[in-house]
């Protein structure tokens, strides 16, 4: 089958979005057109078709990562894309021009923003065409951070796994519905919080009992059937272990996906003690193992991606702005229009 494109079809330039400085939220973002890169050993370049964007893309912008990222400037962010191999570097066996795939770019080198980036191989994943571009790219950080959560408090996708009670809050958004549905794979109860307008459909996801937040049942975060929760996968801000800790059972764990200094010392004092109940700070480690599992569920119709918003690249900046104000329900996807 001949490829959507080929290295000889591939321009010399690209349009792109980028930023020079730190800060200045979705007005700092500027439209640029800059050479193509090229793939070097073990790389692939990909034509782009979907991009993601995450909350640590505009949090990098804002200087909250300084001075780990971004590694220099101007920076193209956002590392969640999927779209065609149009050409392989050196020593890239496992992947031909005209393929279709869901990748993880490179945190130091971003790149999402753009007609075409360079991806590792070994955060590159086939995708199928009954994984759609936008869905892909909807995986690498929320669903990896969500099954990298659920299985740190014990929960397991073979059938093997224990009958545990969990809590997901903020479960409307990115990382949240992903964890709901991938909770439920793992056959486990899944107690829910997110916003009114949202409780049917994650109801509709797996949830078993889905409070209002902002509801006094919401604020105290306590199981309506009384139950203590196994694990929690803490997709929120602002909620402190001191409430956590009288509702987990007598080995439960919070999981922290924002974890703030507080919360780090707080996780390094339960090492320590030998606390059975600990807050655990968990920062995503991607992995190509993780991103294939989870390809594998939405091609088999197991997992879905919930898109909140699709923008296409031109309108990039109403796409950060929507990220930075946080009301989004599932992803937000920027969508490269071809020329």
């Amino acid at each position: 089958m001949a490829s959507a494109a080929t290295p000889t079809t591939t321009p010399a330039k690209m349009r792109a979005v980028q930023y020079d400085a730190c800060g200045g939220g979705a007005a700092g973002l500027k439209h640029v057109e800059v050479p193509i890169p090229s793939a070097k050993k073990n790389e692939v370049l990909l034509r782009l078709e979907a991009a993601t964007i995450n909350p640590v893309d505009w949090k990098i912008q804002k200087g909250d990562l300084r001075p780990l990222l971004p590694r220099r400037l101007p920076f193209i962010p956002v590392t969640d894309v999927a779209g065609v191999v149009v050409d392989v570097g050196p020593g890239v066996k496992d992947f031909i021009a005209g393929d279709q795939v869901v990748a993880m770019l490179n945190s130091l080198n971003g790149g999402g923003l753009a007609e075409y980036a360079v991806a590792s191989t070994n955060l590159t994943v086939k995708r199928t065409p009954e994984v759609s571009a936008a869905d892909g790219a909807g995986l690498p950080i929320a669903a990896g951070t969500a099954l990298q959560a659920l299985r740190s408090i014990g929960a397991k996708f073979d059938g093997t796994g224990k009958p545990l009670n969990v809590l997901i809050t903020a479960a409307s958004g990115g990382v949240g519905l992903y964890a709901v549905q991938l909770a439920k794979l793992a056959n486990l109860h899944v107690t829910a919080t997110c916003g009114a307008r949202n409780m049917d459909l994650v109801k509709s996801l797996g949830g078993d009992e889905v409070m209002d937040y902002k509801t006094p049942q919401g604020v105290s975060l306590q199981s309506p059937s009384g139950r203590k929760y196994d694990g929690v996968v803490h997709c929120t801000v602002g909620i402190s272990w001191s409430v956590f800790k009288p509702l987990l059972s007598d080995t439960g764990r919070a999981i922290d996906i924002t974890p703030n200094f507080s919360a780090i010392l707080t996780s390094a004092l339960h090492k320590v003690t030998f606390s059975k109940k600990r807050l655990v700070p968990l920062l995503l480690w991607p992995n190509k193992a993780d991103l294939e599992f989870l390809v594998g569920l939405l091609k088999d119709g197991k997992l879905k991606t919930v898109i909140d918003s699709r923008f296409p690249l031109s309108d990039a900046s109403k796409a950060w702005q929507s990220s930075i104000d946080g009301h989004a329900t599932g992803k937000i996807v920027v969508e490269m229009e071809s020329r």
